[in-house]
């Protein structure tokens, strides 16, 4: 672990010139918004995406001004520790974020997960997911995601999460929740997480935990991250 959270943060470092560049040359885009960075194991929903290895990340979203509608993309390395397995995961999405009076906020969202490098025999495992985020804001965020194709199967899954992330002062955030996902094809199960951030400037180092109820496939794991953003 220790090699992975290392490996995270030099990776994360030896990129922030370009990453300091790219934002001021965005600068002037209020709308444009982008991330990069490193985790020590990317973790989805309680479970590793990375075999436990160290991933790199980014996105870029734009917003249409007020109107409350938005677009952007998410890639992530991937390692699911099969030799034809995919190597990258690539995230399209739209959305729609508005506010409901001074206490709430809604957010729906459709995505497109899509994985490149597999070989032929391992086959496609592309899939859409619907999202609905409801935050009752400072205290909660209800977060509820369904499929009707989970990993390109034919089969349905839902996905629920209960949590929210907390300003603790002097740029510490404080995040934690609890979610179970709904899969009659492959088991349910839980995942749950908590963990704390600190923000410098435009970059944002993080320690999380996750760990699930899961008897295979075991993923606690403390994870390291690394993000500039903009």
């Amino acid at each position: 672990m220790q090699n992975n959270l290392k490996a995270a943060i030099l990776a994360a470092l030896l990129l922030a010139p370009a990453v300091s560049f790219a934002q001021e040359a965005e600068e002037a885009e209020s709308n444009f918004s982008w991330n990069f960075g490193a985790v020590s194991d990317y973790v989805f929903r309680g479970v590793s995406q990375s075999n436990r290895e160290m991933a790199i990340q980014g996105g870029v979203d734009y917003a249409f001004g007020e109107s409350g509608f938005y677009v952007g993309s998410w890639a992530s390395t991937v390692d699911y520790g099969e030799a034809d397995a995919p190597d990258y995961e690539v995230d399209f999405y739209v959305g729609y974020n508005t506010d409901l009076g001074e206490k709430f906020n809604l957010d729906l969202m459709a995505v497109r997960y899509t994985y490149y490098g597999e070989q032929n025999d391992f086959g496609s495992i592309d899939y859409n997911e619907f999202i609905t985020k409801l935050e009752m804001k400072n205290v909660a965020t209800l977060t509820v995601g369904y499929t009707d194709d989970y990993g390109n199967s034919g089969e349905d899954a839902t996905y629920a999460n209960l949590g929210n992330s907390w300003d603790l002062g002097r740029d510490y955030t404080l995040s934690a929740g609890f979610g179970r996902i709904f899969d009659d094809a492959n088991g349910s199960f839980n995942d749950w997480n908590v963990g704390v951030s600190k923000t410098l400037g435009h970059v944002e180092f993080g320690l999380n935990y996750y760990d699930t109820n899961l008897d295979e496939r075991a993923s606690e794991s403390v994870v390291l991250s690394v993000k500039f953003g903009g």
